[in-house]
């Protein structure tokens, strides 16, 4: 199994290509575990006209002004950023509800991450990238150093990821680690899900996160409250701590799980045999 140590990157987007893997639950998280551990951390929803991250992080309520508002120079950057008071050092700047991706300007995007590094002295800014590969992608890309790029044991989820990874390359995004979420143990040992290894043969990203299956991310999300932060005890939670000590360059053993692989060959058909 393919593992790389710290992210030195501050710049970082969570992404897939494909919508519903879970980019905003685990940007949630990973931001709240890192805030955990002691980083000033903001968390930034690029998915404009469906904004969801202020949502799962139960701050919608306290939304006035959003992302759209400081790029186009109607507000300050600190009348934007929402601090969430349940852990220090844990901001949110909310996507827009009413304009469009094409409202997004790559070039003043990237500025903005700077002046919350460089100005603003945040040791991570987490980028929640709308799904696709489209403008939404390539803006929520463009300051980033690295990736989370985040996927679904499935082969449709795999094979989207492929696509980022090689965008994400191409646009000299250096420090990409990979998150399986919504992994299921029994599934994988029957055959009827792909394991952990067979992702990482073909993604060749260090694998920085397995997310089992979990019915405490719904109730978290339901409730607006990270599952990272919640004092009941959670595997994912456990999990996503755990993705923010490794980002830190702890070193962490992964769940243990008793993997088989039972699609691989079908797997190797659509990927043209690797």
């Amino acid at each position: 199994m393919k593992e790389e140590g710290a992210l030195q990157a501050k710049a970082i987007v969570v992404t897939s290509g494909k919508g519903g893997v879970g980019k905003t639950t685990t940007t949630a998280n990973v931001g709240a575990a890192l805030a955990r551990e002691g980083e000033k951390v903001a968390v930034i929803d690029v998915d404009v006209g469906l904004r969801n991250l202020d949502v799962v992080m139960g701050l919608e309520g306290r939304v006035v002004f959003d992302l759209i508002d400081v790029l186009e120079g109607r507000c300050k950057m600190r009348q934007a950023l929402i601090r969430d008071k349940r852990v220090e050092n844990l901001y949110l700047l909310p996507a827009s509800q009413t304009r469009d991706k094409e409202a997004l300007d790559p070039k003043i995007f990237r500025a903005v991450v700077k002046h919350l590094i460089e100005d603003e002295g945040f040791d991570r800014v987490l980028i929640d990238s709308p799904a696709g590969i489209e403008r939404g992608f390539q803006t929520a890309a463009a300051p980033a150093e690295g990736a989370l790029v985040v996927v679904n044991p499935e082969v449709s989820s795999v094979r989207d990821a492929d696509r980022i990874v090689g965008l994400l390359e191409a646009g000299e995004v250096a420090e990409n680690r990979l998150i399986v979420n919504r992994i299921r143990p029994k599934m994988v040992k029957r055959g009827d899900m792909l394991s952990v290894d067979d992702i990482v043969e073909i993604l060749g990203l260090g694998l920085i996160g397995i997310v089992p299956e979990d019915e405490g991310i719904l109730v978290s999300t339901n409730i607006g409250e990270p599952v990272a932060l919640r004092k009941e005890r959670s595997a994912a939670g456990e999990e996503f701590r755990n993705i923010a000590r490794r980002i830190r360059g702890e070193e962490v053993p992964f769940p243990s799980l008793d993997e088989a692989s039972g699609l691989w060959q079908t797997v190797r058909r659509i990927f043209g045999g690797r």
